[in-house]
């Protein structure tokens, strides 16, 4: 052989040596990651080839060698062994892959395994049993997870669900029909709660209408701080001391400074707004006031505005500042609209926005037809608010 023969051969000798370590560190890699490992077992001789990290799967020192396929029944968890028995005895038995899964005990932890075997076959039948071992308990883990989470989430939703139920069915009890139509003395009154779309944001939105005993007839509408049943209870509280003070024959901003003193006093850590009024049947005329409530919208002969505010602060944020009155001489055929904020406010738009919007739908309103209406009006804003809930209270004068 020539030097240049030789130190081919070499050359050569020294790339497939490379090569096989490269293979070698490739498959190292692989089976880390994929956390999994490949052993060999002759049926004859009894002799075990492990890989590497099969040694990590089962926590076995590399000097103590592989464990024989009797033995591995050493580490499986006792409710598993079945299924060890049955994997063993299909694979000597035919002539296809089989597998299996079951736990095995290393150290002071159960870990999951993945097991996959297949018969070495020759004439005379097996002579030995190739397989891949891969550890799947970060995975079972996972899925012991997500299903927990599913499990609590179906749990939350449907505990949502009842305290909804709950929430609206005290809403119920505590404010009149929101899809009734009213028929009072001069009036014909409609009325629509829009409750927010999620559960929590469920909020102290109420309204009133009622004929009271000296001919006029009681309008008023508000809007507590917060959400769920502190805030409905607060509104109860509220609503129902309207009802009572209203008794008095006083006006409107006397009214409202009792109910402030109320939430000043009682209503702990509690803001609200409201708008009360008084309609006198026989002389049209609407005296209101309002606290920090956004104000009515009056649509006559097909146009509508908003009508301008007297002066009058949030209920619970002081009690230095006096409530005004304001007043309005309605005809027949027009249109009062009362509301709450959660008509017009939107995350996604500007309250302005929101408020022409309602001016332009309440301008197609028509007396003789509140009913549907609300209902266009309402899908002319955008629907209801998923973010809270809604009051409207519709008023047609001369019906």
């Amino acid at each position: 052989m020539s030097a240049a023969e030789l130190i081919g051969h070499l050359t050569q000798q020294q790339a497939d040596e490379h090569d096989s370590a490269m293979l070698a560190v490739r498959l190292s890699h692989a089976e880390r990651l994929g956390n999994m490992g490949w052993a060999e077992w002759n049926l004859r001789t009894g002799d075990a080839v492990w890989s590497d990290h099969v040694y990590v799967i089962f926590g076995r020192d590399r000097a103590d060698g592989p464990l024989g396929l009797p033995e591995l029944a050493g580490y499986v968890e006792p409710g598993d062994l079945g299924a060890l028995d049955q994997l063993l005895w299909s694979v000597v038995q035919g002539v296809e892959p089989v597998q299996a899964e079951f736990r095995i005990r290393r150290g002071g932890e159960v870990r999951n395994l993945r097991v996959v075997l297949e018969p070495l076959l020759a004439p005379g039948g097996p002579i030995g049993v190739h397989g891949v071992v891969q550890d799947i308990t970060g995975r079972r883990r996972a899925e012991r997870i997500m299903s927990e989470s599913r499990r609590q989430l179906l749990e939350a939703r449907e505990r949502a669900a009842e305290e909804r139920h709950v929430m609206l069915a005290l809403r119920e009890a505590i404010l009149p029909e929101p899809g009734s139509r009213l028929d009072l003395p001069g009036t014909r009154i409609a009325v629509r709660y829009v409750p927010a779309e999620k559960t929590a944001n469920l909020g102290g939105d109420w309204f009133e209408a009622a004929a009271l005993p000296d001919d006029r007839v009681l309008l008023a509408i508000g809007d507590v701080s917060g959400h769920g049943l502190p805030a409905i209870a607060h509104m109860a509280q509220l609503r129902h001391a309207l009802v009572g003070l209203t008794m008095t024959g006083e006006p409107a901003d006397r009214l409202l400074a009792w109910l402030n003193e109320l939430v000043l006093h009682r209503l702990d850590e509690t803001t609200a707004t409201a708008i009360i009024g008084h309609l006198d049947t026989e002389t049209r005329v609407f005296t209101w006031s309002q606290a920090g409530h956004l104000p009515p919208i009056l649509v006559r002969d097909g146009k509508a505005e908003a009508l301008v505010q007297p002066k009058g602060v949030l209920l619970g944020a002081t009690c230095d500042q006096p409530y005004r009155l304001a007043s309005v001489d309605l005809q027949d055929g027009d249109l009062l609209l009362l509301f709450t904020d959660g008509l017009v406010e939107r995350r996604t738009r500007d309250i302005d926005v929101g408020l022409d919007l309602a001016v332009s739908a309440a301008a197609r309103l028509l007396t003789c037809d509140l009913d549907a209406g609300l209902d266009r009006l309402l899908a002319d804003i955008g629907g209801p608010n998923p973010e809270d809930d809604a009051c409207l209270l519709a008023v047609g004068v001369g019906c």
